[in-house]
This record gives structure tokens, C-alpha cells and sequence, in this order.
């Protein structure tokens, strides 16, 4: 049996305003206007073209446009990805598509009532119901856990624990209230990869303490040397207490199609689905081919790939070692430590001000923690989407307005 370290938990936190970061970076700018012409890097949104197969697949069933789809999804397309699983990962052994496979609309609505899925599917609490979430943290997490009627509890996720929760922290009276665990590995902003370890071990306690882990996989194919390992990877052959979400948007620079899936515990998939067939958005099935098509091509993820390190390349470059850059082990963004400048806001409005430059302030990412503290707080997030001329010129404004 897996042995817990002894530490305090960390103390849950009442969940603060669930508004947009997006939203919140409009107010901070309304009224400004850009120094310089404008260039945007805070909406994580792939700027690359997409990949030539989508405008004929789609044409070549867009008749399928006058017919519901099912929830569950095209046998095609869980095949597709059951392949596509088994070749990207090592897995104990093959997903059964049609039970451990479910086609969503992207990941973020996927995510977002997965948690209200959980909530009636593992057994009682033992106390009030709990939702660990990642500090910085995609806001569907909170969201989700909100919605489900169970207290969001933010774990830090900071440069002292490798940008990952420090599971040591996790007590066993929080484990033992616990519904689900997100975790996002190529993390979203930070770029941190849990190594398999870290993952085999977070589904040890998922499986003593029967809670969920709800891996976001979506930048798994974005990475600078090796391919992240996945949960499926250390959740055993019956994947149980374990389910990953993946998208077409970054893997495919196709964030328009709003095409993913979910994948792994069956039993929990069959209760996800009934809920799905009442209260989620079927996806269009000509948009399901396109993933057909997607999930069986590896030439142009290898070219998307290929794109994101020629600009990570430039920031080696033009950053160096400013910042406390360092270059991330996936994902798309840059988690630039802005401490020395008056923290997020301030830089986010200097960059604005006086370089046209578009950024995400790191405090609008994440929520503060019982100490008052805000992981983000001294960071900005920038999103590395633009084509490489475009951003080679934001990094260097960046440097010139910063320093």
C-alpha cells in the first residue's frame, strides 16, 4: 500500500471570481492605447496554418452537416484516436475504443463537466467534497469544481516545486475528501512536465483514496526534446481512476474545429456519458473526419512542432537569461518573472504602453492562497503563436521595454 508522506495539508481556499483572465486583461488596458503597432501574445491560439486535409475532408461530408451526431461519437473517430494512443504512448495495453473513448468539443467543455460527473460517481466524501487544482490553473478547473458543488482547493504550483503541485503537501484527511485532481503536464502556463513518476504516484493516491485524476494532455505534442509520458502511461492496465483529455487545437493549430476526446477509466466514462447525452453539445461529424484524418498524420504535427522550436530558439536568443527564462520542456508559452518590475499588472501595462505587446498578467492565472500570496503574481505569460518574424520582433520590444 502507498504510503503517504506526513505534512499539513494545504488549506482550502474560498474560490474567487470564476470571470475570464481574458476579460480581466481588456479592463486593465480599456482606454490605452499601444505604443507601438499592436501584436497579441496572450490567447493561447495557434497562428499556423492549418493542416491541408481539413478543407477537403469536410467538403467530402458536408452533407453529414443535416444530421445530429451522437454524443458518444463516430466509431471512426474512436478508432482513430485508439491508434493514435497506442502508437504515441506506451500503454499496458490497447484502449478498447468503444468504451474507454469519447469524442468532445475541445477539451475546456470536457473538462468542465467532467467534475460534475465525478461528483456523483465516486463513492461518499469524508467531508465536504474537494477539487485539487493546480495554482496557475486553466480556469474550466475551478470552474467545473464550482458548478459541482465541491470546494476548489488551489495547490501552489510554484519555481520551488519544479512548477508542478508538491504532492508531499497532500494530507490524507484532504485525500480522503477529494473528488478529482486536474493536472495539466505540459503544464498551461509554466511549461512543466510531470515525469512518470510524479504520475505514477499521483495514481496511487487517485486509486487508495478512490478520487479521479483528470489529466490535461492538450500540449502533449509540443515539446522541446522528448515526447511528456502521459497518465495513461502509469494508470495501469485498467486505467482505472484515471481519464486524459486531449484537443486538435495545438497538436493541429486547429483551435476553430473544436475537436478532442476524453480517454481511459470505462466505468467512469459509461456515468460521463449519460450525462453528455443530456447536457452536452454533440460534435458535428464532418468535424469528426477532419480528426480522422488528424489523428492518422504525424507530418504536420512534426511541422507544427518544428515551427514552435525555431521561435523558442529566438527567445533563447533575445531573452538569454533574463527573467529567470528558462526554455519550457513543453507547451507554447514563456513564464517570464516580472518581479523586478512591479509584478504582472505593471508589466502587462508597460509592455501595453510602450511596446504594443499584448500579454497575460500571471495573477490573473491563478488565485490567491491561504498565506495571501499569489503564485502568478510576479510573472507574465506569452504565448508564442505568431509566426516567427512577428514574434522575433515582440521578444525584442519585450527586452527593450523591460530591460
Amino acid at each position: 500500500m502507498y504510503r503517504m508522506t506526513r505534512q499539513p495539508s494545504p488549506a482550502p481556499v474560498r474560490a474567487a471570481s470564476s470571470r475570464s483572465p481574458f476579460v480581466r486583461l481588456r479592463e486593465l488596458l480599456d482606454g490605452i492605447a499601444p505604443g507601438q503597432p499592436a501584436i497579441s501574445l496572450a490567447v493561447g491560439e495557434p497562428q499556423h496554418a492549418i493542416p491541408a486535409f481539413v478543407a477537403p475532408v469536410i467538403a467530402a461530408h458536408v452533407a453529414e452537416f443535416g444530421r445530429y451526431p451522437m454524443n458518444k461519437g463516430l466509431d471512426e473517430f474512436a478508432l482513430a484516436v485508439g491508434k493514435w494512443l497506442d502508437r504515441r504512448y506506451a500503454l499496458d495495453r490497447q484502449i478498447d475504443p468503444g468504451s474507454e473513448v469519447l469524442v468532445l468539443n475541445g477539451t475546456r467543455e470536457g473538462l468542465f463537466l467532467a467534475a460534475l460527473a465525478a461528483k456523483n460517481f465516486v463513492a461518499p466524501r469524508r467531508g465536504r467534497p474537494a477539487v485539487l487544482i493546480p495554482n496557475p490553473f486553466y480556469a474550466a478547473y475551478a470552474a467545473g469544481a464550482v458548478a459541482a458543488d465541491c470546494e476548489p482547493v488551489f495547490l501552489p504550483a510554484t519555481a520551488s516545486s519544479g512548477f508542478l503541485p508538491d504532492l508531499d503537501t497532500l494530507g490524507d484527511d484532504l485525500l480522503a475528501r477529494t473528488v478529482a485532481v486536474y493536472l495539466a503536464s505540459p503544464a498551461n502556463p509554466q511549461g512543466a512536465v510531470a515525469d512518470r513518476a510524479y504520475l505514477s504516484r499521483l495514481v496511487g493516491m487517485a486509486q487508495r483514496f478512490g478520487f479521479l485524476i483528470f489529466s490535461d494532455e492538450c500540449y502533449c505534442e509540443i515539446y522541446s526534446d522528448r515526447p511528456p509520458p502521459g497518465m495513461l502511461e502509469a494508470a495501469g492496465p485498467g486505467f482505472e481512476n484515471v481519464v486524459v483529455f486531449h484537443s486538435l487545437s495545438k497538436r493541429s493549430s486547429l483551435p476553430g474545429l473544436r475537436v478532442g476526446f476524453a480517454a481511459g477509466d470505462r466505468k467512469f466514462l459509461s456515468a460521463y456519458l449519460e450525462l453528455r447525452n443530456v447536457a452536452a453539445p454533440q460534435v458535428p461529424t464532418p468535424m469528426q473526419h477532419v480528426a480522422v484524418a488528424a489523428y492518422g498524420d504525424e507530418t504536420h504535427v512534426e511541422e507544427n512542432r518544428r515551427l514552435y522550436r525555431e521561435k523558442f530558439d529566438l527567445a533563447d536568443q533575445i531573452i538569454g537569461d533574463r527573467y529567470r527564462y528558462r526554455r519550457p520542456a513543453g507547451g507554447f508559452f514563456l513564464w517570464l518573472d516580472v518581479s523586478a518590475h512591479g509584478g504582472s499588472e505593471a508589466a502587462a501595462l508597460a509592455l501595453w504602453r510602450e511596446a504594443g505587446l499584448r500579454v497575460v498578467p500571471g495573477r490573473y492565472l491563478a488565485r490567491e492562497q491561504p498565506d495571501g500570496s499569489n503564485p502568478g503574481e510576479n510573472y507574465v505569460r506569452v504565448a508564442m503563436v505568431q509566426n516567427k518574424e512577428i514574434t522575433a520582433e515582440a521578444l525584442h520590444r519585450l527586452v527593450a521595454v523591460l530591460g
